[in-house]
């Protein structure tokens, strides 16, 4: 630490290009900070205490395909199975293609297995006497100003109704609320319009269902409550997969992308793009201060002291723009996730991110440090001094 003030001065003695470096830096880590949020984000999808005590049954082919409306009755029978519920997905637009909503048509009871969400008795009570009712979201509410007893048209990209048209007419009957604020954020970005409307009015779904969704009595008999809803299927034409909602979202969301890959694909682009960055800076730094470095030489510095300044340049440099990037990236998240309205749902760097992102910076530090230390340690300083 004594020499704190000669690696500081030696860091910012070129002020312009240590401030454009410093930028790239905060920058990749920014990006990481956010990009982790992401594939945490994703991860965490259906992890919660109600989470666990349910059950997602969909086409074991993929999620897209249907099921019959028929396995309901079985699977209310299966020991274990406390309450069955099923939704479609119907994909829905508000004005204009580009304002996505997310519409799903779901049975009756469909609320009774998610006390996530919270919707006032009296709405409740009116959605279930209105066939074209919908329960939207606080967010959507929020942001396009709808209010209960709006008559609200959503756009279908996949179904029609019966005549031919896929413009649709609904009436608000009630505000979904999220238990969790802070967790439940995707709640109150979602419109529930009734399972029986959505199958009377399409000719497309014919009774079938999206998935279903099961309350089991007991967590613990979870797996084989599974295995009993998938042997009433076996070897018919519409097999089933049942797992647990986090694996269900898990399975859904990697059927679409893999998160996980695409965040380490480009953050790998990141960093190395930033190695070879930092290591020129040092490089430069090192190569303008040769006599400078022949001169802590001849007064007393060791090659071992020369070598761990160089080095502690270098580390310096990386953890002052990594520590501010993750810094920013903890306070950007939740102020994304609060504008997005329910879409994203981005947690602060965690306890996890910050001790992965401070060995990401020592050892990038080390990295880019390394060959120009060793060339400031093996420094001749007859050869420095005389400018060779």
């Amino acid at each position: 630490m004594k020499y704190l003030h000669l690696i500081w001065a030696a860091l910012f003695r070129r002020k312009t290009r240590t401030v454009l470096t410093l930028v790239s830096i905060i920058t990749a880590f920014l990006l990481f900070g956010l990009l982790d949020a992401v594939r945490i984000s994703f991860e965490q999808a259906g992890q919660s205490a109600n989470g666990a005590s349910r059950l997602q049954t969909q086409n074991r082919l993929s999620f897209i395909q249907p099921l019959p409306a028929s396995l309901l009755q079985q699977m209310q029978q299966v020991p274990g199975a406390k309450i069955v519920t099923y939704a479609n997905w119907f994909g829905g637009a508000y004005q204009d293609p580009r304002n996505q909503v997310f519409t799903f048509a779901v049975a009756d009871n469909y609320l009774d297995l998610f006390p996530e969400m919270l919707v006032k008795p009296q709405e409740r009570e009116t959605w279930m006497q209105t066939k074209n009712g919908v329960l939207v979201g606080a967010a959507l509410a929020r942001k396009y100003g709808w209010k209960v007893g709006d008559k609200l048209p959503l756009q279908s990209q996949i179904f029609p109704d019966r005549s031919g048209s896929k413009n649709w007419q609904f009436v608000v009957d009630g505000i979904l609320n999220a238990a969790d604020k802070k967790s439940g954020a995707f709640f109150e970005g979602m419109v529930l319009m009734h399972w029986k409307f959505f199958d009377d009015t399409t000719p497309y779904n014919a009774g079938s269902v999206g998935w279903y969704v099961t309350k089991v009595a007991d967590v613990n008999q979870a797996d084989r409550v599974a295995r009993a809803i998938d042997a009433l299927s076996t070897n018919s034409d519409h097999e089933t997969k049942t797992q647990s909602e986090q694996a269900a979202m898990a399975s859904w969301i990697k059927q679409l992308a893999d998160i996980s890959l695409i965040v380490t694909s480009i953050m790998g682009a990141v960093f190395f793009t930033l190695v070879l960055l930092a290591g020129n800076t040092m490089m430069q730094a090192v190569r303008e201060r040769t006599s400078e470095l022949a001169v802590l030489k001849t007064i007393g510095f060791g090659d071992r002291s020369v070598l761990a300044m160089v080095l502690a340049e270098s580390l310096l440099l990386l953890l002052i723009g990594g520590i501010v990037g993750l810094g920013l990236a903890s306070v950007l998240g939740p102020v994304i996730s609060a504008g997005s309205g329910g879409a994203l749902n981005l947690p602060a760097a965690g306890a996890a991110s910050w001790i992965e992102g401070l060995l990401l910076m020592l050892g990038i530090g080390l990295v880019v440090g390394a060959l120009p230390a060793l060339r400031a340690m093996r420094l001749n300083i007859v050869d420095a001094l005389a400018g060779r």
